[in-house]
């Protein structure tokens, strides 16, 4: 069997691409959760990933690291990890790529936190331009494939990608158009995503840097968690 080694679900975008995925295909694995570190991660994260970061999986002897390595392996494997329709496919793909790589201005602005409410009285116009390409990739994805995911009817890789930022969306009241909208909602119904922000809500640990980050975002309202 499979083992996902991924860090706390409050805090942990990259970490949830493949745990989301592989849940969604029911693919088996044991989940390792290794608790995110200040002022690094380095030491513990290098115990089984030579790179030092999450997700790491592993299959027997064989390593393999990042989010995207990691799916791409998982496609080798196993069925339905990209859409089976070839131009679906490529879009899914490119559309992934944009997400590994892009978007650095609503990454930095509103990290992932599963568990507060924040409000933005301004939001920086990076983080409006981020958003828009957002719904603009998403309608094309849903207009073209037919919905209610983003490449057709199932749950598959491109979904999973941009998982992170459904969460980033609902704690932060992100403005995205009617139709991305209507899909964050439709995401946040599917069980992986439920199950995630579940754990997420129920972990009793937390750490500073990630508290503060989110924070200085903007204006706390809620904090969901367990107390």
């Amino acid at each position: 069997m499979y083992t996902l080694y991924i860090a706390n679900k409050t805090y942990s975008s990259w970490s949830l691409r493949p745990w989301a995925l592989m849940r969604a295909l029911n693919i088996p694995f044991q989940e390792k959760v290794v608790n995110f570190e200040a002022p690094s991660n380095w030491a513990s994260f290098r115990q089984f990933n030579p790179a030092g970061k999450v997700p790491c999986l592993h299959d027997g002897e064989t390593i393999v690291w990042d989010s995207l390595g990691i799916t791409e392996f998982l496609a080798d494997r196993h069925p339905g990890v990209w859409p089976s329709e070839d131009k679906a496919k490529i879009w899914a793909r490119c559309a992934a790529a944009e997400m590994h790589s892009g978007f650095s201005n609503l990454r930095g602005v509103c990290p992932m936190h599963v568990g507060l409410r924040i409000h933005i009285d301004a939001i920086p116009e990076g983080v409006k331009s981020d958003l828009a390409r957002i719904s603009e990739l998403w309608s094309e994805g849903l207009d073209k494939f037919g919905g209610p995911f983003l490449a057709g009817d199932r749950f598959t890789a491109i979904d999973a990608f941009f998982a992170p930022v459904i969460f980033r969306i609902q704690t932060y009241g992100l403005p995205v158009n009617a139709k991305a909208g209507a899909y964050v909602q439709h995401m946040l119904q599917q069980a992986p995503i439920q199950q995630w922000q579940q754990e997420a809500l129920n972990e009793s640990w937390s750490e500073v840097s990630h508290e503060e980050a989110a924070k200085a975002a903007g204006r706390l309202i809620d904090d969901l968690r367990k107390k």
